[in-house]
């Protein structure tokens, strides 16, 4: 059975109603209790950048794009775990959905109790794993920094440090994305709620030296907020040895 205190929510896509009935009543069976349900790939990609999930099942074959093309955009926006769903059961498609970066790959038809206990198997190792929500309340520490999200407040070695309003949504976005190389466009999508195109390019530069001002003990010198060149930013934990 699974921890209530850690139900996972997990999105289930699949163009056949059937097919998300059956599972939909598997997965009650078994106590999971979270479960969006979704039939065509523009929703499950909003689906994923509106909420988090702890577990994907994406059918391939879906109207509009298939679950193959779907899958980088919902990599960039969600670290869960993914399985394939599909009718095609050859050794070059199951080869191109892992190549495509899936944790699993299901044929069909299958029995839906094999899908749940290998969900089961992977969130052992992804959710089961993490300390309890409450357990995460304080929120994100970095060491030299932690982040209050319950306070909405940034703490550097111990002091409250003021953020502007998207100064500090910008900290948070990069704090849960942790070790993630983030694109400009991801960034002005999440916090400015646009693509790069409608903003001046150096809007962004100038709010990454304002973060770095507030986190980096030399901000002149980054230990936390990387550059990547061609590609972005990305944030890291690093040892600090300032005192």
């Amino acid at each position: 059975m699974v921890d209530i205190d850690i139900q996972p929510n997990i999105l289930i896509v699949d163009d056949d109603e059937d097919i998300l009935e059956m599972l939909r009543l598997t997965f009650q069976k078994e106590n999971f209790t979270n479960l969006t349900l979704c039939t065509n790939a523009e929703d499950a990609l909003d689906l994923v950048k509106k909420y988090s999930f702890d577990l994907i099942l994406l059918d391939v074959m879906l109207p509009g794009k298939s679950g193959f093309e779907i899958l980088p955009s919902v990599r960039d926006a969600s670290d869960a775990p993914v399985f394939f769903l599909t009718a095609k059961d050859t050794d070059f498609n199951k080869l191109t959905g892992f190549a495509f970066g899936a944790d699993d790959y299901i044929t069909k038809p299958f029995n839906p109790l094999e899908i749940v206990a290998r969900a089961k198997a992977i969130l052992k190792r992804t959710i089961y794993t993490k300390p309890k929500k409450h357990e995460q309340d304080e929120g994100i520490d970095f060491g030299y920094f932690k982040v209050n999200k319950k306070a909405a407040e940034l703490i550097v070695e111990g002091e409250t440090r003021e953020c502007s309003a998207q100064l500090y949504q910008l900290l948070v976005f990069f704090c849960e994305n942790s070790g993630r190389v983030l694109t400009k466009d991801q960034i002005y999508e999440q916090v400015w709620g646009s693509k790069g195109n409608f903003i001046d390019d150096n809007t962004i530069i100038v709010h990454i030296h304002k973060l770095r001002d507030k986190i980096e003990p030399n901000p002149s010198k980054p230990i936390f907020l990387k550059t990547v060149r061609g590609l972005g930013y990305k944030m890291v934990k690093a040892e600090c040895t300032i005192n």
